[in-house]
C-alpha cells in the first residue's frame, strides 16, 4: 500500500474515533439534521455539537446548508459511513450484548439493507 493512502486512512479514522462524532455520523445516516436536532437527539450541548460538526466538515465527511437561520448537515459519502459502521458492528461487537451501544434501529436497518 502507498504511504499516502495509509496516511489519509489514518486521518479519517482519527476523525471518527470520538464517540460523539460516531453518534453524529450514525444519526446522519438516517437523514439530514440541523444542529439543534442533533443536540436534542444526543443530549449534548450545542457548542459541543457544533465543534464536532466542524471537525467532520473539515475532514470532508459532512457538508452543510443553511435553512433560514439554521444550519443543517448531511453525509457527503453515505456508503463510506455505512460500510465503516457495518464493519465495526460486525467485527467488534460492543460490550454488554449484541445490541448494547449499537446504532439506532433505523441506522441498523440501513446497514443491513446496504
Amino acid at each position: 500500500m502507498q504511504a499516502e493512502a495509509i496516511s489519509t486512512w489514518a486521518g479519517l479514522l482519527k476523525v471518527i474515533a470520538h464517540p460523539t462524532r460516531l453518534m453524529i455520523l450514525a444519526e446522519l445516516m438516517e437523514a439530514e439534521k440541523c444542529v439543534n436536532d442533533i443536540r436534542d437527539l444526543l443530549a449534548v450541548r450545542q457548542p459541543n455539537v457544533s465543534q464536532h460538526l466542524a471537525v467532520l466538515k473539515e475532514s470532508g465527511l459532512v457538508s452543510s446548508r443553511k435553512d433560514g437561520v439554521r444550519r443543517c448537515y448531511h453525509l457527503v459519502n453515505p456508503p463510506l459511513i455505512r460500510g465503516l459502521l457495518a464493519l465495526l458492528s460486525r467485527y467488534h461487537p460492543s460490550p454488554g450484548g449484541p445490541d448494547a451501544g449499537a446504532p439506532p434501529a433505523a441506522t441498523r436497518r440501513q446497514l443491513n439493507d446496504g
